[in-house]
């Protein structure tokens, strides 16, 4: 990989991780209003180095070691680095169930959010869409049957990759509803310093795993995704501590990682049938997409703030 690519898929990366992140930094935010300083503290030190080494640093290598389990772990690690064919052959055979089971997971997470999730409405058809909310389990539904059904044609272990991402979605759905239970609980003071930290924690690694499995869509290179991530999950510390009153404002951005969400999903499963997707295409979606609604944000703003 030449140098430009790699600082685009990083750039891609960073913009990527922090976009769909936001949510994570005013949660933080709100619940760190809450707490004692020395535990605000050691969230936003330790709670970094957490965010940052374990779950961005560990995950991304874990998932390439259990899809491609024959590198062992430390070949999982340098396997981008390599030359070796045998090495190269047992990504490119494995990249397909990896590809479309993040694939799966993140379109089902752009369907929840566009049937069932609270929003402001950026584009036309958005309103319509969420008074038909009871369709989203038939859409997610009829798609992973699609899937699964185009899959088994190609490769079985494509058609488990499927289910797997649907099954990592739900999976994740329910964890983020009790988190949004006890939140109400914590913003009550019904918890101690020390719950509230655990419970940062957990929110963060639930969140995290979007941005780990869209950044496959960037790149099957898990150096490149652990310092992309990681310095977007630096990004969302420093939101939470500065300037999420002004993040607010910009009330599309979520709208923009929810679409780049949705295309990148598209864009990993494509890949994952054979599809030919250059390098900066994943990159310069996301650009395009955060770009178009932080601009539409930005005029809601100015005349807000105009009138």
């Amino acid at each position: 990989m030449d140098p430009f690519s790699a600082i685009l898929i990083i750039a891609g990366l960073i913009l990527f991780e922090t976009i769909t992140s936001i949510d994570n930094a005013i949660i933080n935010a709100e619940i760190l209003s809450t707490m004692k300083e020395w535990a605000r503290r050691w969230f936003l030190l330790w709670g970094l180095i957490i965010a940052v080494f374990l779950v961005r640093g560990v995950l991304p290598w874990l998932i390439v070691w259990m899809s491609t389990p024959t590198l062992g772990p430390w070949g999982a690690l340098t396997a981008t680095f390599s030359s070796d064919p045998l090495v190269v052959a047992a990504i490119e055979e494995s990249a397909p169930v990896l590809l479309v089971g993040g694939g799966t997971f993140l379109i089902f997470l752009f369907f929840h959010w566009i049937f069932l999730e609270p929003k402001f409405y950026g584009l036309r058809g958005e309103r319509y869409i969420a008074t038909k909310g009871v369709w989203f389990f038939a859409v997610v539904s009829v798609l992973l049957s699609l899937l699964v059904w185009e899959a088994l044609q190609v490769n079985p272990m494509m058609a488990f990759g499927a289910v797997v991402g649907s099954t990592a979605f739900f999976i994740v759905h329910g964890f983020r509803q009790n988190a949004e239970e006890q939140e109400k609980k914590m913003m009550g003071g019904d918890m101690s310093d020390i719950s509230k930290i655990f419970y940062l924690e957990v929110i963060d690694a639930t969140f995290s795993i979007d941005g780990v499995l869209g950044a496959f869509a960037f790149t099957l290179s898990v150096p490149l995704i652990i310092v992309g991530n990681g310095v977007g999950a630096f990004v969302v510390r420093e939101l939470t501590v500065r300037n999420v009153e002004n993040i607010r404002k910009y009330r599309y951005l979520k709208n923009g990682a929810m679409y780049s969400i949705f295309v990148l999903g598209i864009i990993m499963v494509l890949d994952s049938f054979g599809a030919h997707i250059p390098n900066w295409l994943s990159p310069l979606v996301t650009f395009g997409i955060v770009g178009f609604f932080f601009y539409k944000s930005m005029r809601y703003v100015a005349l807000r703030e105009g009138g």
